[in-house]
């Protein structure tokens, strides 16, 4: 570098605004770009009707029949449609759950005490959240005790965790056939 700067071969003029300057005053030119926090403006300027009709949940399963004792993989994708930000307010800390036949994570067991918080699930402009899930074929009917389920037809399903999320739209299911071998 300190050969093009001795040779003059770098033409500086502090009148030309597109050849660098030896004297350059820069005071007036911001340093850092400000940020405006999305959540806050999701907030303030997005109804919370518009904030739920944004939000687009899929539930799939890569095959519709399993054998009674394989695992039953499925994948939860929640995407924001809009092209601006929205933050969905959520009752706790667990932001969305998922559940088998209306058994939440198929337990039986109360897994979790969350506290009721309200917090905030931020989903930028255009943003796809994707989750993998495994469901056991078991349900969970103790501390340490799983019953296997049966053949048949099971429904997953996953929502956000707010007050009547499928009448929102913040709810989506799939159908899957457990088979015997």
């Amino acid at each position: 570098m300190r050969r093009i700067y001795e040779s003059e071969a770098l033409r500086r003029d502090d009148e030309d605004s597109f050849s660098p300057g030896e004297q350059r005053d820069r005071s007036h030119e911001p340093l850092a770009v400000k940020m405006v926090p999305s959540t806050w403006l999701s907030r303030v300027f997005v109804p919370h009707w518009l904030r739920y009709r944004s939000i687009k949940i899929d539930v799939t399963s890569p095959r519709n029949e399993y054998p009674v004792e394989a695992d039953v993989p499925f994948l939860v994708r929640m995407r924001n449609v809009m092209p601006f930000p929205v933050t969905v307010p959520v009752r706790s800390p667990v932001l969305w759950t998922w559940d088998v036949d209306g058994v939440t994570e198929a337990s039986h067991v109360d897994l979790k005490n969350p506290p009721d918080e309200e917090r905030g699930f931020v989903f930028e402009r255009g943003e796809e959240k994707v989750f993998r899930k495994r469901w056991t074929g078991t349900f969970r009917v103790s501390e340490s005790e799983w019953e296997p389920a049966g053949p048949g037809k099971y429904v997953i399903g996953a929502g956000l965790n707010v007050e009547d999320a499928e009448g929102k739209g913040l709810y989506s299911r799939t159908t899957v056939r457990l088979v015997p071998e």
